[in-house]
């Protein structure tokens, strides 16, 4: 569980006392990315993600044991695994990566899906216990999982349209002061809509620009 990303490592380093629980769901989202990166039969990478679904859904906390990623999770997150009601969160998750086993260019149905999906579950999960109800989140999960796949998938079509699908997820974005707690989550947020706003796609990589970008959001906001 030590392949995070400098975006990654940034964030995490940015989550307070909730640390080991944004390491976990990184950790989580790369296998997630791993299969949808590297499959070329969908209905192999269906399988694949089934097999997550099975793990987190298992009331028994059988399904995977002996992975360390899943026995961390269930160590860690116990409220999250087992097919509780915060489980729905990494569900959702799978759902939005699932979404991009289809071929390019991708409609906006699953566009949408992997946005909700990826995005929202991911962002849910970090805000921890209450925050499936928060339709903000969603949103701006949503707004960064478009952004960031933007920034990596080949088909440009599917690239730009992500863009402009972050940009009315931006839009829906209420004005508001973010709690503390979720400090990270604003900073991911905010980086996404600095690009978002120009409809501009994300660089692919970590950036000396984007890192000042980073560095500034984190300490002014």
């Amino acid at each position: 569980m030590d392949d995070e990303t400098p975006l990654q490592r940034l964030l995490i380093a940015h989550a307070g006392s909730d640390r080991q629980r944004h390491r976990l769901l990184w950790a989580y989202d790369r296998p997630l990315a791993d299969i949808v990166r590297t499959t070329r039969e969908p209905m192999i990478g269906q399988m694949l993600l089934t097999w997550w679904h099975d793990v987190i859904t298992d009331p028994q906390r059988i399904k995977g044991r002996g992975d360390p990623l899943v026995d961390a999770l269930r160590a860690e997150l116990p409220q999250m695994m087992g097919g509780e009601d915060e489980g729905t969160a990494l569900i959702a998750m799978i759902d939005g990566w699932e979404a991009l086993l289809e071929p390019m260019p991708l409609d906006d149905m699953m566009l949408t899906t992997y946005g909700e999906g990826r995005g929202g579950g991911l962002f849910r999960a970090m805000a921890g216990q209450g925050a499936e109800t928060a339709s903000w989140l969603l949103d701006a999960g949503a707004m960064w999982a478009l952004w960031d796949l933007a920034a990596h998938v080949s088909d440009d079509r599917t690239g730009m349209r992500a863009v402009e699908l972050a940009q009315a997820r931006h839009a829906a974005l209420p004005p508001m002061r973010w709690p503390r707690a979720l400090a990270s989550l604003r900073i991911a947020t905010k980086l996404a809509a600095v690009d978002v706003k120009k409809g501009r796609r994300a660089p692919a990589h970590m950036t000396p620009r984007l890192h000042a970008r980073f560095l500034r959001i984190a300490l002014f906001g």
